[in-house]
């Protein structure tokens, strides 16, 4: 069994328009007032702990490392 395809002569042609966001209208943006503190378990509080120990430990460490190359903490193993 054979299936054809028949083009309609009144088919519609849609035309879309592409906008670049700079030249787009602004948008409402919403407003955080109102909404208070989020609601954190105590796993996400501390990962969330864990996470700033982390970073704070890894500046200490690249600035140990800068200070060392700069010379400031000139070690004498040499």
């Amino acid at each position: 069994m054979a299936t054809t395809m028949i083009k309609s002569p009144t088919t519609i042609q849609q035309s879309l328009q592409v906008v670049h966001p700079l030249d787009d209208i602004a948008e409402e943006k919403r407003s955080p007032e109102g909404l208070g503190q989020m609601h954190m378990s105590p796993s996400v509080k501390l990962s969330l702990y864990a996470l700033r120990g982390y970073l704070v430990l890894i500046g200490l460490m690249v600035a140990y490392r800068v200070l060392t190359l700069a010379g400031i903490f000139s070690h004498h193993l040499h």
